[in-house]
């Protein structure tokens, strides 16, 4: 009879545990579509939801998942952008620090010519630095703006700065490889500039 008796209770407990389970992943379910429903209508920025989505959630430390609804994700995007600008500067300043000094100007020869092929590269990260330390402190302004709902300005300073990266692959030219961590920003400055703007115009 012990055993008889048991068997409700256990089935009780089982019930239990499977309405728990099936509410974890129903609070899951239900987060994801505010991601997918806003890359999903990002095509008039040329912006693909695959693109869209492989920006956002490239962090695993932002759970892009974990978004409730559009303004969150436009919070999301706004603040990876600026994490990326300072990643992006921070490499930067990373590979001037370990770069040579520029040499003296000196007489025309083979090792003239290539100081003068690392004082370009050199100059050209320099100035690349300079934008990067322009757009930082802007983004984090945008960041803020769209946490707190306001997409207008914000949509501005982002569009800006989809031209940093670039701005600076631009004057690298052939002189240096840039990090790769500006290629980085310039996805995600795009993908974060069309999904606020997606906001600016609801």
């Amino acid at each position: 009879m012990a055993s008889v008796s048991s068997s409700p209770m256990l089935a009780a407990a089982i019930l239990v545990l499977l309405l728990l389970s099936s509410a974890g992943g129903a609070g899951e379910a239900a987060a994801a579509p505010a991601l997918d429903e806003v890359c999903g209508r990002l095509g008039g920025y040329y912006v693909t939801p695959a693109l869209c989505a492989s920006a956002l959630c490239a962090d695993p430390s932002a759970p892009c998942r974990a978004a409730r609804d559009a303004p969150a994700v436009a919070a999301l995007a706004a603040r990876l952008a600026a994490d990326n600008a300072t990643a992006a500067r921070d490499s930067i300043e990373a590979v001037l620090s370990s770069s040579p000094s520029p040499p003296s100007a000196g007489p025309a020869s083979a090792a003239a010519a290539g100081n003068s092929s690392a004082a370009a590269a050199s100059a050209a990260a320099r100035s690349c630095l300079q934008l990067y330390a322009g757009a930082v402190p802007a983004l984090r302004w945008a960041a803020r703006a769209v946490a707190a709902g306001r997409y207008q300005g914000a949509r501005e300073v982002l569009q800006a700065a989809q031209y940093v990266a670039a701005g600076c692959e631009g004057m690298a030219g052939d002189a240096a490889a840039l990090p790769r961590e500006n290629g980085g920003f310039g996805d995600m400055a795009f993908v974060a500039h069309a999904v606020v703007a997606s906001m600016a115009a609801d």
